[in-house]
């Protein structure tokens, strides 16, 4: 399982002109789902990013996670994370997992997220989405599951 973070002071996504989820301050997060991951990466990986410390306090700029600041989150499916560019001019999906598995993967993870008291908005799995990202620094991180790195 493979996320792509980042700090925002604002963002939404749209499906068809409609915009489906929004967030204030806080964390929009790209959830990339393997086919060989687990519930319990995503467990692994909710508690990992509500628990970041990547929002600025007076003594340092990472300091503070979003639990303590009460920062929204906004979750958005996107297998493309699990793309293999290596060879040739087109990327290789071979490691995503199956639409089935994924969006019960994807739910599960919303759902883990959800139960840190967190407010969390969503995308549409499975829909081409516009999500515009008003990026705070700009802050971006790579997370992964720690014991899933290698099979990508």
């Amino acid at each position: 399982m493979r996320t792509l973070v980042q700090r925002a002071a604002s963002a939404s996504v749209s499906v068809e002109n409609k915009v489906v989820g929004r967030i204030g301050p806080g964390l929009v997060v790209f959830l990339g789902i393997a086919k060989n991951d687990l519930e319990s990466d995503a467990i692994y990986l909710a508690n990992k990013i509500a628990n970041l410390r990547i929002f600025a306090s007076k003594a340092s700029e990472f300091a503070l996670s979003a639990l303590e600041t009460e920062g929204e989150i906004l979750i958005v499916s996107q297998f493309t994370l699990l793309a293999d560019s290596r060879k040739g001019r087109r990327p290789s999906f071979t490691e995503a997992a199956s639409s089935d598995k994924a969006k019960e993967l994807y739910e599960f993870f919303v759902d883990q997220v959800r139960s840190t008291g967190l407010k969390v908005e969503t995308g549409v799995f499975q829909k081409h989405m516009l999500v515009e990202i008003h990026n705070d620094g700009p802050v971006t991180l790579l997370v992964e599951h720690k014991s899933n790195q290698a099979h990508y």
